[in-house]
């Protein structure tokens, strides 16, 4: 009965199908817009601290800290891109709605395939896209999509080298004179290590210098982390 009752119920038409999905997509636009804000907003905090930690040279906090404000950076940099393949997807849909009033129908359309695909592997749009690619696999826009693993190049061992680097032209920047006159310890190339010898060496150096407000410095970071997600 229920199949009957499927076949017998009036299929949205392409125009109302393409509102709700812009309107849907206009609405994952505005959560990002207000992601990168609130990340923004917590990275003038981590600058703060950073120019703190310069100034009394604990330079394990500095570049702890420095390091969370590259991989800020890196996250609100892919909610751009995110937010720029959401706005693509509209565009193709509309394209596709406007050749349906000829045809009659809906046509597959590859590049709204390829921008789908590649959201579903971002971590902050996966669960939403999974949910647009069933609908539009159903409407015939796209076909089904096999889903990859959830992209996580933040948190692997490809960007840490990346991120040693940037390390000491956030402390410039944000520390500035400070940051100029610290010990040559923060300056001195640095050698590629593993991700997790890296983490170590950090921590061990942390302990070195003495932190005396390691759980502020665990707040930020926390912080930052809870806006990241």
């Amino acid at each position: 009965m229920e199949k009957v009752m499927n076949i017998l119920k009036p299929k949205p038409n392409p125009q109302q199908l393409l509102r709700d999905w812009q309107r849907r997509l206009r609405q994952e636009c505005r959560n990002i817009e207000r992601q990168i804000r609130d990340i923004q907003r917590e990275e003038k905090n981590v600058q703060k601290a950073i120019r703190e930690a310069a100034k009394r040279n604990d330079i394990g906090s500095a570049k702890a800290l420095a390091t969370e404000l590259v991989r800020s950076r890196k996250t609100v940099n892919r909610l751009h891109e995110n937010k720029a393949q959401l706005n693509s997807i509209s565009m193709h849909l509309g394209e596709s709605v406007a050749i349906a009033r000829t045809v009659g129908h809906l046509s597959k359309s590859a590049e709204v395939m390829k921008l789908v695909n590649n959201l579903m592997k971002a971590p902050e749009m996966a669960v939403a896209m999974q949910e647009f690619s069933k609908e539009m696999t159903k409407a015939g826009v796209i076909e089904e999509i096999v889903n990859d693993a959830v992209d996580s190049a933040l948190d692997s061992e490809d960007i840490e080298d990346e991120i040693e680097e940037e390390v000491d032209k956030v402390l410039t920047a944000i520390a500035g004179e400070t940051a100029a006159q610290l010990p040559e310890a923060v300056k001195k190339p640095k050698v590629k290590q593993p991700a997790q010898s890296v983490r170590a060496a950090e921590e061990e150096e942390a302990i070195a210098e003495g932190v005396d407000d390691e759980e502020e410095m665990e707040e930020i970071r926390a912080r930052l982390a809870k806006v990241r997600s």
